[in-house]
């Protein structure tokens, strides 16, 4: 017969499961855009998904981590039973929780700390992060596995009325805690979402989350000599800022949205990328690789792939919100494409190969 805490358990556990699905999925979709294998592509259109992804991400770690304290809870007197180990399945079992809630409680609270972009270790988190997730993935799979017949029993029936207050309790603080930091992504949240870790706070009404000084470039930058150099197979074309400001350009309403989930909608206006590698001697639709002012770090340099060099909207903006970028948003100019991450969207361009 099944008891109280078991059938709580189970369902606080499959919620468990669809939020770290959802976590992982979307999270192994950040990653393979920005480390993209062979065999994947990621769409231009709609300008919107990768902002609707990374905010599901995020929205699904943070509704986890209540579910992760209230299913341990529901557990733990079990965590004290002798003999510690009854038998092989047994020991599988605990070993299987074991690696499930250290997997579990390192992607959760990593991934509180980089939506805070606060960084004490000495790892680079993308890395870690994303074996982890691998980790964790597994182990919720073994673990519903060997489960799997307590579940079905338990879903059959209706937990006791105390059962039924610690679920409730537990539904209230993941919503709570949704809605709380949701509005990073979700506009209509913003005005409830106290912890909120992002607004439309910045130069031109836009988050900055590497300042052009943090980045070592504002000299750089603002040198009146600076000049973009576009690489093709015809040769090599040099632009000054005022020889690209007499290019052909074109303005759109486009989203930044960055991987630790914040997102926000900008009017940017600059000279199309295949209007420009048409004035190069290119043709659009070719792989280009961008490179910035900023040399140290792991984004001074990036690949838009043809998808993106074809889009009259993958944009070498110059202005923002209807002013000249300012030097944190990118000046003298920064790539802005459609459905990319925030760290893909280069700013301090200095060159672009075509590949």
């Amino acid at each position: 017969m099944n008891t109280p805490s078991e059938r709580v358990t189970s369902r606080i556990g499959l919620a468990l499961a669809i939020t770290f699905t959802l976590c992982f999925v979307t999270g192994l979709i950040s990653h393979l855009i920005q480390h993209p294998p062979s065999w994947f592509g990621w769409p231009s259109r709609p300008v919107w998904l990768y902002r609707v992804t990374q905010g599901t991400h995020v929205i699904s770690g943070i509704a986890s981590i209540p579910l992760l304290l209230a299913k341990l809870w529901s557990v733990y007197p079990k965590l004290f039973e002798r003999p510690v180990i009854r038998s092989l399945p047994h020991a599988l079992e605990r070993l299987s929780i074991l690696v499930l809630s250290a997997a579990a409680f390192f992607e959760l609270v990593t991934g509180l700390f980089n939506v805070a972009q606060n960084y004490p270790w000495n790892f680079y988190f993308p890395q870690l992060h994303y074996a982890v997730a691998w980790v964790a993935i597994g182990s919720i799979l073994v673990h519903i596995a060997m489960k799997l017949p307590i579940v079905r029993r338990s879903l059959t029936t209706k937990p006791e009325p105390s059962r039924r207050a610690f679920l409730r309790t537990t539904w209230l603080a993941a919503g709570v805690a949704v809605v709380a930091t949701a509005g990073a992504t979700v506009p209509l949240l913003r005005t409830v979402s106290g912890l909120s870790w992002r607004s439309d706070k910045g130069p031109q009404g836009l988050p900055v989350n590497r300042t052009a000084a943090a980045a070592g470039v504002l000299d750089a930058a603002k040198n009146p000599g600076w000049k973009l150099s576009v690489v093709t197979p015809s040769g090599t074309k040099t632009y000054s800022l005022e020889e690209l400001r007499a290019l052909p350009r074109t303005s759109a309403e486009l989203p930044i949205a960055c991987v630790e989930g914040w997102s926000e909608s900008a009017h940017w206006s600059g000279v199309p990328l295949p209007e420009l590698l048409r004035h190069a001697g290119s043709t659009p639709g070719t792989p280009v690789r961008v490179f910035s002012l900023e040399k140290a770090g792991p984004y001074g340099i990036s690949d838009l792939p043809g998808e993106h060099t074809a889009d009259e909207l993958t944009l070498l903006a110059l202005e923002l919100n209807g002013e000249v970028l300012d030097a944190d948003h990118g000046f003298p100019c920064r790539i802005i494409a459609p459905n990319r991450p925030g760290v893909l969207q280069t700013k301090w361009v200095t060159r672009l190969e075509t590949l």
